[in-house]
């Protein structure tokens, strides 16, 4: 397996270091996982062990392993994110696959309506200082009635 540099959020460092000291193999090649022998950790093994810390915490039981990279690849897209940069952090090599793992969240969703509201707000406030007080003009072009076949003449 080759070795891959990847980015973490600082507030995990802590807890990823206290995992590595204190329950990984050592070593660049060493896992990260292990099971209790010391051997690679069994899916039956990681299912149990993954059960029970997320009850511990509190997570619901529908919460699954594997939303978590669901989450991560969430928070990371709303904080402006590439799609590229998103491909990345989830090893993924097709735009189709990474967006399975990136949702829409009412959160966000009021962030972009108030970030649009923000910026349209920005713009008539710099429309008026540049046009007198005067908002900017709307024209408006006649429709050609149904069925004339022609364009409209604007005059």
């Amino acid at each position: 397996m080759v070795a891959q540099d990847f980015m973490l959020p600082g507030f995990v460092l802590l807890d990823v270091r206290r995992h590595l000291e204190w329950f990984a193999q050592d070593g660049p090649d060493g896992l990260v996982f292990v099971g209790e022998k010391g051997a690679a950790l069994r899916g039956t093994t990681f299912g149990r062990k993954w059960g029970k810390a997320r009850d511990a915490v509190g997570m619901p039981k529908e919460f699954r392993f594997y939303d978590l990279r669901h989450t991560g690849n969430t928070l990371a897209a709303d904080t402006g994110a590439k799609l590229k940069d998103l491909m990345v952090r989830a090893g993924q090599s097709s735009e189709r696959a990474q967006l399975i793992y990136q949702h829409s969240t009412k959160e966000h969703q009021r962030k972009l309506a108030d970030d649009i509201d923000s910026d349209v707000r920005r713009q008539r406030t710099a429309v008026r200082g540049l046009g007198g007080g005067a908002a900017a003009a709307v024209h408006r072009f006649p429709v050609p009635p149904a069925g004339s076949g022609g364009a409209a003449r604007v005059r």
